[in-house]
């Protein structure tokens, strides 16, 4: 027979051992995440801010943060372009929040009007004010750029369908998140 002693002692070693290890001390308080302190950037001449939250599709997070509608024209810096109806330029961030390199397509990006047509971007415009039409985003990259959809004169926009490069492995075509337009 054991000594009840030993084996008193043994049990009470497991039990602090075993509870030890299961969960946070509750005397010491959670530090949450450590964040980055950008400073605020004055809006652009004719950008409206647009507070929407962050969205995913794919392997691609996209957050909009800004919106100019109604614009008939523009300066590049070799070229002045006129609409043919009007130009909407919707700002966005695009970031990779994974491990593995994505690309972003430009033209799979679509903009919507109150009427349910869809509307690409307008690769002249891209290409004038020097927004890239194809960008691989490597792993863990975030970018800010511009969108130009040159859209019929009369048409609303109601919102912007994002679509991000599919997982990795996948061949499908995502699906697109899409953020509201106000």
């Amino acid at each position: 027979m054991r000594n009840p002693l030993i084996l008193f002692t043994g049990a009470v070693i497991a039990a602090a051992a075993l509870t030890g290890c299961t969960g946070a001390d509750p005397a010491r308080p959670v530090s949450p995440t450590p964040t980055y302190e950008l400073p605020p950037r004055p809006v652009r001449p004719s950008e409206r801010p647009i507070t929407a939250g962050p969205v995913n599709d794919g392997d691609t997070r996209f957050q909009v943060i800004g919106l100019q509608t109604g614009l008939s024209g523009f300066f590049g810096t070799h070229a002045e372009w006129q609409a043919k109806g009007q130009y909407v330029v919707v700002r966005i961030v695009v970031e990779n929040p994974g491990r593995a390199n994505s690309r972003f397509v430009a033209g799979r990006q679509k903009l919507v009007a109150a009427d349910g047509s869809t509307h690409t971007v307008d690769k002249f415009a891209q290409a004038i004010k020097r927004q890239p039409d194809t960008l691989p985003l490597g792993a863990g990259v975030r970018i800010e750029m511009d969108l130009w959809f040159d859209i019929p004169k009369e048409a609303k926009v109601t919102a912007i369908r994002l679509f991000g490069d599919p997982p990795l492995g996948s061949s499908a075509a995502t699906d697109g998140a899409e953020v509201p337009l106000p």
